[in-house]
């Protein structure tokens, strides 16, 4: 549950700037006597408002972390970034080597920080370690029984095979975002396999578990999803037993230029 925020202004470290005025989306800040003030309740505690301030004189109440000071060295090199998504491959081939706890911790991080639409910070994270195979077995047990069917509403599917690792691919590790939206848990997702991959890990997007856990009420119970959660991303992380030596070729963007 979340805990209630309050925004805070020091009048005496205040120089009237404005800018935590001009930067608020919700109009939430105004300015008396070249002091700022809190001058509505309609405040998503997006922060935009502690981010800016150049005194400091902006604080938000309920939160555990302190901000970060930023030196303006925080940019991504683009060549670089361009590169590594080119160099990014799904991974479906696992070495038996673990991932580290600080790893996933980056990982989940990477989620928890990613901006959420009206500043809702409502995506949850559910870490599979210890429970994995489990899951998988549920998993699994399901498809099995529902393969036979798929393959007549789909033959392009007739080749697939339900074997032990079908789902997690020999990984020790899955992690699932969770939200009522989409795009935010999406988001999210696509960060974290980000800093999956700057930590040196493959990443695989298991679009076949994500059904799973919309098909199987034991595999909900298992994953402890609440009435009316659903899991909207499912990444496998692992140290890749593949290596690949150049990118591949992709169809050119369908972008409109108006």
């Amino acid at each position: 549950m979340r805990r209630p925020h309050e925004v805070r202004i020091d009048a005496k470290a205040c120089t009237g700037c404005g800018l935590c005025r001009d930067d608020c989306p919700m109009g939430n800040i105004a300015l008396e006597e070249r002091i700022a003030h809190v001058a509505t309740q309609r405040c998503i505690m997006c922060g935009h408002c502690v981010a800016v301030c150049p005194e400091g004189a902006v604080s938000m109440t309920g939160f555990d972390e302190e901000p970060v000071e930023l030196d303006g060295n925080e940019r991504l090199d683009a060549d670089e970034l361009l590169r590594a998504l080119r160099a990014r491959r799904s991974i479906r081939r696992f070495a038996s080597r673990p991932v580290d706890e600080d790893e996933v911790a980056r990982i989940v991080e990477a989620g928890r920080v990613t901006p959420t639409g009206s500043n809702a910070q409502e995506v949850e994270f559910i870490v599979l370690r210890d429970a994995l195979p489990e899951a998988e077995r549920v998993a699994v047990r399901l498809f099995r029984r529902l393969l036979p069917l798929a393959k007549l509403l789909r033959p392009s599917i007739a080749h697939i095979k339900i074997d032990e690792r079908f789902f997690f691919k020999n990984a020790p590790v899955a992690i699932m975002t969770v939200s009522k939206n989409r795009v935010d848990a999406s988001l999210a997702a696509a960060n974290m396999a980000l800093m999956a991959e700057a930590c040196g890990l493959g990443v695989l997007y298991s679009g076949f578990f994500t059904v799973a856990t919309r098909l199987s009420p034991s595999l909900r119970r298992l994953l402890d999803l609440r009435h009316g959660q659903h899991v909207v991303a499912t990444l496998v992380l692992g140290r890749p037993a593949v290596r690949y030596r150049r990118t591949a070729p992709k169809e050119p963007a369908n972008a409109r230029m108006l």
